[in-house]
């Protein structure tokens, strides 16, 4: 799932800057003394301006429209540059070295399990966990689980505690910070009708 959705975030990314890039380049010389230069099938708007109704043409002569349109613009730029930072990103590392010579778990492999067995408690309805390296001897592991109808957190928690601490020791180079979250699956009220 991680992995569409990066393609599609490249993806978009770079149709965005196919065409916006142009578009500002085009914007950027056509009104200067570089139009004159331009090859002669390159598109300059008559008077050095681009055509615009006379909406656009009223905005242009309030006081207030080239800040709020800069504004607009730096922010947009801000924004699309941090979502283009953000795909560089690494993330988590892939594997996490064990005390065992050559032995290595993935953090996913490790989030998954640790999912499961949290699953298998009775009383518990279901359970997510995410296993995120903070530095080279620390881990971050974050427990939710949902518990099922009728299910007291005092009655999972010796159990919950008992598979963190499990997990903790798998991890055994790692410093393990466990978070451990409990939610109660909401059921509707049955509606008579």
């Amino acid at each position: 799932m991680r992995r569409t959705r990066t393609v599609v975030n490249r993806s978009l990314l770079g149709v965005t800057g196919l065409v916006l890039v142009p578009m500002g380049v085009w914007l950027s010389v056509t009104g200067t003394s570089l139009a004159r230069r331009l090859p002669s099938g390159w598109p300059v708007p008559s008077g050095g301006r681009l055509p615009a109704p006379d909406r656009l043409d009223r905005l242009r002569g309030e006081d207030w429209w080239p800040p709020s349109l800069l504004g607009a613009v730096a922010v947009l730029t801000a924004v699309f540059t941090w979502w283009f930072l953000a795909q560089f990103r690494s993330g988590p590392a892939r594997s996490l070295p064990l005390a065992a010579p050559g032995g290595t778990v993935r953090s996913g492999a490790l989030a998954e399990a640790l999912a499961l067995r949290a699953a298998a408690v009775p009383g518990v309805a279901r359970g997510r966990a995410r296993v995120v390296p903070r530095s080279r001897r620390r881990l971050e592991v974050r427990l939710r689980v949902w518990l099922g109808p009728g299910t007291r957190p005092a009655d999972v928690l010796p159990a919950l505690c008992a598979v963190t601490a499990e997990a903790e020791r798998s991890a055994a180079p790692y410093t393990a910070h466990t978070r451990l979250r409990v939610s109660a699956i909401r059921h509707r009220t049955p509606h008579v009708r």
